[in-house]
């Protein structure tokens, strides 16, 4: 490697003894390798000949063979790759010696000319000027065997979305959900708003937050685990329909499924159920794979999944029931569900109250199961502390979580809009975090007072970006979907 690097240094200093700029930026292109592609494609050589535009294109130099008086060179722009040919009697002298004695592969280049295809059919562009625009000082990885090492691969990105191009194809997909996510809420008179990233109080989901701190106010605060309290403030004040597009942080654990810092979108409509968002979200889903993919049929690691309307529905109680092969009144008995947490050799809270290790029971036996999309409902108040109560069973709440391929995608209620209930939970809520539970939320005070003056009927609902990235990515792992997910620092190589 050292040797490596002395090599391009040296030519970096040949450069400057050719008296050639060492980072020239004069050079401007007016065309991708795409777009030289798609607008030629049917042309054949005798076409190309009759063509006098002199086309310009910039990229980084992906493969490069020299045979003596020419050479031909891979391009890579933001587009993609097109074959430029370098020839001495086009170049001159003076312009070929950079070809000889100055580039290599993972250089940046200009190129200009015209068209021309090559024997063996191949569009290239028959370079009349050429300018080396950056020296690459280090060698791109080995050819053939690519950049493979994952954790290389996360920890210097800019690499691996230079050599491995179906990744830079997952961030491209990646930005066009967001846009079609945009759309389609604006399309339904959802207005995008913008709520704060540091709280003077963790609230809005059960986790654990990071803490920071303001020095000119000397204040505590916490980076956002959720943006809804805020967004629910938002309908208080009479904007019915509201959407943010937010970054997260939880201070817990990493997994395939779970970052630090991760992207949400959050939406609240005044005067809806969770039930009418079980419709939206079912046109939401099933847009998003069109617009993605061109059908609402796509695979995930190698299972086939529908995501066209209407979607399976299941309550909570009744899936745990059915798993575990007894009645649902079993599992009022928070001695039954210990029992059966320890046959299955599951960590639980010894404080759990029944509702917690019914979810928990869930996690373990249902949840992996649910490949295709399926609504579950019915979920325990115990563990829903911001949703409005069942009508008919009160010890339920009004929420649904949609999973699809064996992971939560979704989830939302009806909102809470009674201030005393709220107070309560919140009570209940510091009774928990008093006896040592870390993700329980804390008492505002604040929002409850907004409750008095009046939060409208209404429902809402969060869905993972990420994971929402990895379903149509086919990507296994979120560390696919992030540009630069949270590692340990790692040594540097020279």
């Amino acid at each position: 490697m050292e040797e490596h690097l002395a090599g391009r240094r040296r030519k970096l200093e040949l450069m400057r003894k050719m008296q050639l700029p060492a980072y020239p930026n004069d050079f401007f292109p007016d065309h991708t390798a795409a777009r030289l592609l798609a607008e030629h494609e049917g042309h054949e050589a005798a076409e190309l000949e009759k063509i006098d535009t002199i086309y310009r294109v910039a990229g980084r130099i992906m493969a490069l063979r020299s045979f003596g008086k020419a050479a031909f060179v891979k391009l890579q722009d933001r587009s993609g790759r097109i074959q430029a040919y370098l020839q001495k009697d086009r170049l001159g002298e003076e312009g070929f010696a950079v070809v000889k004695k100055l580039l290599e592969v993972g250089d940046i280049v200009g190129v200009a000319g015209r068209l021309m295809r090559t024997r063996t059919g191949e569009l290239t562009l028959a370079a009349d000027e050429l300018r080396l625009l950056v020296k690459s000082l280090r060698p791109l990885p080995e050819k053939w065997h690519g950049l493979r090492d994952t954790e290389i691969r996360y920890r210097r990105r800019y690499l691996d979305l230079m050599v491995n191009s179906q990744v830079a194809d997952i961030f491209r997909m990646r930005a066009r959900l967001v846009s079609s996510l945009r759309r389609f809420f604006d399309s339904r008179d959802f207005i995008e708003v913008e709520t704060p990233m540091m709280h003077s109080l963790a609230g809005g989901a059960a986790a654990r937050p990071f803490v920071t701190h303001h020095n000119a106010l000397d204040l505590d605060l916490y980076l956002r685990v959720a943006p809804e309290l805020y967004l629910k403030r938002l309908l208080v004040g009479g904007l019915e329909r509201v959407y943010e597009l937010n970054r997260c942080f939880r201070n817990e654990g990493i997994s395939t499924q779970h970052n630090p810092e991760f992207t949400m979108l959050e939406f609240y409509q005044a005067y809806a159920t969770f039930g009418d968002f079980m419709k939206l979200s079912e046109e939401l889903f099933a847009e998003l794979a069109r617009q993605l993919t061109g059908g609402t049929v796509i695979e995930y690691q190698g299972q086939r999944i529908d995501l066209s309307p209407p979607f399976a529905r299941v309550e909570l109680r009744q899936a745990v029931a059915e798993a575990l092969g007894v009645d649902v009144a079993r599992l009022e008995d928070v001695d039954f569900l210990r029992q059966q947490a320890r046959r299955l050799e599951m960590e639980t809270d010894s404080r759990a109250g029944p509702g917690k290790l019914q979810m928990e029971l869930f996690e373990c036996l249902v949840e992996p199961k649910l490949v295709q999309p399926t609504f579950v409902t019915s979920f325990p108040i115990e563990v829903s502390p911001l949703a409005r109560r069942n009508d008919r069973q009160p010890e339920l709440v009004d929420r649904f979580e949609l999973y699809i391929a064996g992971r939560e995608l979704a989830n939302a209620f009806s909102e809470l809009n009674d201030p005393d209930d709220q107070r309560s939970r919140f009570a209940a809520q510091m009774k928990a975090k008093a006896r040592g539970d870390d993700e329980a939320m804390p008492y505002d005070e604040d929002y409850v007072q907004a409750l008095e003056y009046g939060l409208p009927p209404a429902a809402g609902e969060g869905i993972g970006i990420d994971r929402l990235t990895m379903l149509f990515a086919d990507a296994a792992s979120i560390r696919e979907v992030i540009l630069f997910p949270l590692l340990r620092p790692g040594r540097q190589e020279r």
